[in-house]
């Protein structure tokens, strides 16, 4: 991870139903729901501004971080987070394992 990114904090903003990373200026981040315990990643976005950087990735792994830190399974439908995972097969400790594609990770 990029070091400019290493100290950043992602938000898990309830109000809009996003974990945002706040990065020059700018917010990047990833749609959720949220059914008890269990978090549903759904979409990232990174704004044009900040392509290239790896924030995206930065996002995921802050993101994974949080929801293994609060006991929360996730349901990774969000392809680019389920990319991540697949290339990071360590995080599928937290993929609930009721997932329709847990076997692919």
């Amino acid at each position: 991870m990029n070091e400019e990114l290493i100290t950043l904090e992602v938000i898990k903003n309830e109000k809009t139903a996003r974990f945002e990373l706040t990065v020059d200026g700018y917010i990047a981040f990833i749609d959720y729901k949220q059914e008890g315990e269990a978090i549903k990643l759904i979409h990232t976005e990174v704004p044009e501004e900040l392509a290239g950087k790896g924030i995206a990735a930065a996002l995921v792994e802050k993101t994974l971080v949080y929801l293994e830190e609060h006991k929360n399974s996730l349901f990774p439908y969000c392809p680019y987070v389920f990319a991540y995972i697949k290339r990071h097969p360590e995080w599928k400790r937290i993929v609930d394992s009721s997932f329709v594609k847990y076997n692919e990770l």
